[in-house]
């Protein structure tokens, strides 16, 4: 497990250097940090995992047949292969090839910096299907797109209530 969302005890509105190293809590919130994804996707082939829960404890989930995080010199790059299944919906290929972003590093496809506008650090395109590191709101939300979203699910207004992002070697 490399990211999960809890209970919105740990803000996640950080800057560069804190998604490079990590930061958070293991048994509740955290981000295991971009240089230590980085070293242990490198490792050899992983598949991807993501689970979300809503507030109304539904889970959901997609597989992705790969999963990769380049080194900081290529702004952690996500490389992803096929998404395989799942009942939360394809909402990461829009980020596939794009490089990490934070409100200090703008690296998004987007005319304005989508971490700032969307409250979160991404592999931000123009702008985004998912933001799992968004605010943590309670749910259904007023503000566009700036919560714990995933586009395929329960779209820009809902933000999901526990998230967990993990790999293994295949």
């Amino acid at each position: 497990v490399f990211q999960r969302r809890w209970d919105g005890s740990v803000n996640f509105l950080r800057d560069w250097d804190s998604y490079k190293r990590g930061f958070g809590n293991q048994l509740t919130e955290f981000w295991l940090g971009n240089d230590n994804i980085h070293f242990l996707t490198s490792l050899g082939p992983c598949e991807l995992r993501i689970d979300l829960r809503d507030f109304e404890n539904n889970y959901y989930f997609a597989k992705y047949a790969s999963f990769r995080v380049l080194g900081e010199s290529e702004k952690y790059k996500l490389v992803l292969g096929d998404f395989l299944g799942g009942n939360a919906g394809d909402s990461l290929s829009y980020h596939k090839d794009m490089p990490f972003s934070t409100t200090d590093q703008d690296n998004d496809m987007s005319s304005f910096n989508c971490a700032t506008e969307y409250k979160g650090a991404w592999w931000y395109n123009d702008c985004h299907y998912s933001n799992l590191n968004g605010m943590y709101w309670l749910g259904v939300h007023g503000s566009y797109a700036d919560g714990i979203n995933w586009k395929t699910g329960k779209e820009y207004h809902y933000s999901h209530k526990r998230t967990e992002m993990k790999f293994r070697p295949v």
